[in-house]
């Protein structure tokens, strides 16, 4: 799987920079009259999809670790619970033989 992932890695950044190296052409964004901001356009390619991904991949990784501890959290009530049954099953059975 590991391997898979390189590969995958491997052809993301080969299209990446064929992808920079094919658009060096400058661009102008308006942002607000009087304020431009000249750029790259490969760079305001790059830096969109960044904003894009940036907060969701932090907001998939917070849901992921929130939901692994509450998976953990209910594991470990379930097995307190089994312990605390088996616990008292034993000592139904200690007392039923006396």
């Amino acid at each position: 799987m590991n391997a898979l992932k390189t590969v995958y890695w491997i052809a993301v950044a080969t299209l990446l920079l064929a992808f920079i190296y094919g658009n060096p052409d400058p661009v102008a964004v308006h942002i607000w009259p009087g304020l431009i901001w000249e750029t790259k356009s490969w760079a305001l390619v790059v830096g969109s999809l960044l904003i894009g991904f940036v907060p969701t991949s932090l907001m998939l990784r917070a849901t992921r670790w929130r939901l692994t501890r509450r998976i953990a959290t209910l594991e470990a009530t379930l097995a307190a619970q089994a312990h605390a049954l088996t616990h008292a099953a034993e000592q139904a059975s200690r007392a039923s033989d006396t």
